[in-house]
């Protein structure tokens, strides 16, 4: 079982840029797919960007803008955010799984989240 632990999220203005980071603890993130998701106030929770083993996927609206990396190293998978927009403001979960199929969806370990505020 992996425990997962977001870092990251503070308060930035509109076109800064931030990192967001999963950490683990209790297994590798290199045996699973991570993925990324926010929840804006008063909105569902959405996707974001996910890895696999081969692949990354990113949401229409942050693609060219988050990149999504791994860090073997250090057992985290960072979330690179750049020209921030104050729509970006939400809380920023990761969550892990053990397959790659459907990225969007199916995840079955999450952090708590940390919070990002964009001001404009």
């Amino acid at each position: 079982q992996v425990n997962l632990v977001e870092s990251g999220g503070r308060v930035v203005q509109a076109g800064d840029s931030l990192t967001l980071t999963c950490d683990a603890n209790g297994d590798t993130l290199r045996r699973y797919s991570i993925g990324w998701f926010r929840q804006a106030p008063g909105k569902d929770r959405e996707f974001v960007a996910a890895i696999s083993w081969i692949t990354t996927v990113y949401e229409d609206s942050v693609k060219g803008r988050f990149t999504l990396s791994r860090d073997n190293d250090k057992n985290a998978v960072h979330l690179q955010m750049n020209n921030v927009i104050p729509e970006d403001t939400a809380i920023y979960y990761c969550a892990a799984k053990q397959d790659s199929y459907d990225l969007r969806s199916g995840y079955g370990y999450w952090g708590k989240g940390t919070l990002v505020t964009v001001s404009s």
